[in-house]
């Protein structure tokens, strides 16, 4: 749970924190898009290096963008096997049984490790520069248009405000009810796949019913302060495009440019 670090924010004044949240979130679907446009190393560089300046200007520290890559780390490492062992390909390095290990398969399964350490740690970066309450009111914003065929954007905006908020609140609960447990006696070391799945129902279960009390305590609170929804609602902040939404915006154009020229005239992985 602790390489869990999506859904977390990181407090600090910075260039990236101060833009405009709409703007963040569709820098994140662009670069999400760029990544999978990239067909080859080239173009992930590019979307690399565009990383590198975000979290340059970002000053968040680099350890916390690593441990994002830790959490999954047993993805990276399944899918890197997989294709290593099954991939074909011309020129063969070794062969086993049913196994053959290629030049080609190594490299797409480099190019594949590549491609979704970015896309996580891309992804962490939005939850890192961006408060909850800031990332409700760019979704909304954005979703604005679905308005006319009275689509509730501002429930719908506010469920993955309070879903991001509690994914730390669950992590530190989980660590405390893993701790008071261990001093009960349990066991969480157990190498067998059953007595693991044993170790996580004394967790499991205290977690899922304080989810549930802070829920219900939530909604209450939500009541008592006479929330009644998106209708009629004012905002205390208005968002505002600034000449730093500029700069950023010309960043992604410059990325998805080099990305599609890279695309058109460059070399694909072989």
């Amino acid at each position: 749970m602790k390489d869990v670090t999506f859904g977390q924010y990181y407090p600090v004044e910075s260039f990236v924190h101060r833009l405009d949240p709409r703007l963040k979130l569709v820098f994140l679907i662009a670069y999400i898009v760029a990544i999978f446009l990239a067909d080859s190393f080239c173009g992930l560089a590019v979307c690399a290096g565009a990383l590198v300046l975000i979290i340059a200007f970002a000053r968040v520290p680099l350890r916390k963008i690593l441990r994002s890559v830790r959490g999954i780390l047993f993805l990276v490492v399944f899918t890197a096997v997989i294709n290593v062992l099954f991939h074909g390909g011309d020129e063969v390095w070794a062969e086993w049984w049913i196994f053959t290990i290629t030049k080609q398969g190594v490299i797409f399964s480099a190019f594949l490790i590549l491609r979704l350490v970015l896309l996580v740690m891309c992804s962490c970066m939005l939850t890192y520069t961006t408060t909850p309450v800031s990332l409700t009111d760019g979704i909304e914003s954005l979703l604005t248009p679905l308005k006319w065929i009275r689509f509730p954007i501002h429930e719908l905006a506010l469920i993955m405000s309070i879903a991001l908020r509690f994914i730390p609140i669950l992590m530190d609960e989980t660590e405390r009810i893993k701790n008071a447990q261990k001093a009960r006696g349990a066991d969480f070391e157990s190498r067998g796949l059953i007595k693991k799945v044993r170790a996580i129902i004394p967790i499991l279960i205290p977690l899922l019913l304080s989810a549930f009390r802070r829920a219900d305590e939530l909604g209450d609170a939500m009541e008592a302060r006479c929330y009644t929804g998106g209708k009629h609602r004012t905002k205390y902040k208005k968002l505002r495009f600034s000449w730093r939404d500029l700069i950023a915006l010309l960043l992604i154009s410059a990325v998805m440019t080099g990305v599609v020229l890279l695309r058109v005239y460059g070399w694909a992985p072989a």
